[in-house]
């Protein structure tokens, strides 16, 4: 799987609001067959820099949602919200699926 992590810093005028700006990128996103997850979470130590958590199930599936109309638009809409360019790290992994932690194992909590 293709998994990436991308920091957001969103400009302080727009941060209360960001999960309503990427709000339609989001949902068109997750609806793509070779989407995994895409989850959006905001920063305990600074209200202006939002993470987000990505996959998408091969290659295929990554290069799919660059070329799609919605990443198009979101290359538009997205950046006069931002403070500076996002930040990402874009790792290829061998598994499909998140691992458990181990070593905070829950009994009986998978």
């Amino acid at each position: 799987m293709i998994f990436i992590t991308a920091k957001f810093r969103v400009l302080p005028e727009h941060a209360d609001r960001w999960p309503q700006i990427a709000g339609e990128f989001t949902a068109a996103t997750r609806a793509e067959p070779g989407c995994l997850w895409f989850d959006w979470s905001r920063s305990v130590d600074d209200p202006t820099e939002y993470v987000l958590v990505e996959a998408f199930r091969d290659e295929e599936a990554g290069a799919a949602h660059v070329r799609s109309d919605h990443f198009r638009t979101a290359q538009r809409t997205l950046p006069p919200h931002l403070a500076r360019t996002p930040r990402i790290v874009n790792v290829t992994v061998p598994q499909d699926d998140w691992s458990l932690l181990g070593e905070m194992a829950v009994p009986g909590g998978e």
